[in-house]
């Protein structure tokens, strides 16, 4: 549940970020807010919130954080794949109990920027983050970045 007071993170807040653009730097509404305005442009989704429901609106959002507030809820997750699977390009800023080991998990689900509780040390991130450089099955962060399955390399449909 969003706690009275909290809305969103700040670009100042996010530590890896994987994109060109320039940042949101307002803060986020609720789903529930986002489907009864239609100004709203940033988003944040807790668990248990259905990413199905921004669907209609994903041409207007330019940022959708989603919220781990304990590294064991696995829910966001799903809600990153919804949503790239679905087409949606805009930032995807994971929040919140982000842990090191999460971190290349979290990318191939199509996450671009992490803004965890707790900063994490770069070194350590830069590793995570190249983990799986080869990977076998087609995921968010193939269609995104261009990277290639060990398959279409095979096939010469990759670098």
């Amino acid at each position: 549940m969003v706690e009275a007071g909290d809305f969103g993170t700040s670009p100042d807040d996010v530590q890896f970020r994987f994109r060109d653009d320039e940042p949101v730097d307002h803060g986020t509404v609720t789903v529930d807010s986002a489907l009864e305005q239609t100004n709203a442009n940033a988003v944040r989704i807790e668990p248990g919130d259905d990413a199905r429901l921004l669907l209609p609106f994903l041409d207007r959002l330019a940022l959708v954080e989603i919220n781990f507030p304990a590294f064991t809820d696995g829910r966001g997750y799903s809600a990153a794949r919804i949503l790239r699977e679905a087409g949606y390009a805009g930032e995807l800023r994971a929040v919140g109990d982000v842990l090191i080991d999460q971190l290349s998990h979290m990318r191939r689900c199509g996450f671009d920027s992490f803004a965890p509780d707790k900063r994490l040390d770069e070194q350590d991130a830069k590793r995570a983050f190249a983990t799986w450089e080869k990977v076998y099955q087609h995921a968010a962060d193939t269609a995104l970045t261009g990277r290639t399955t060990i398959a279409q390399r095979r096939h010469g449909e990759g670098a």
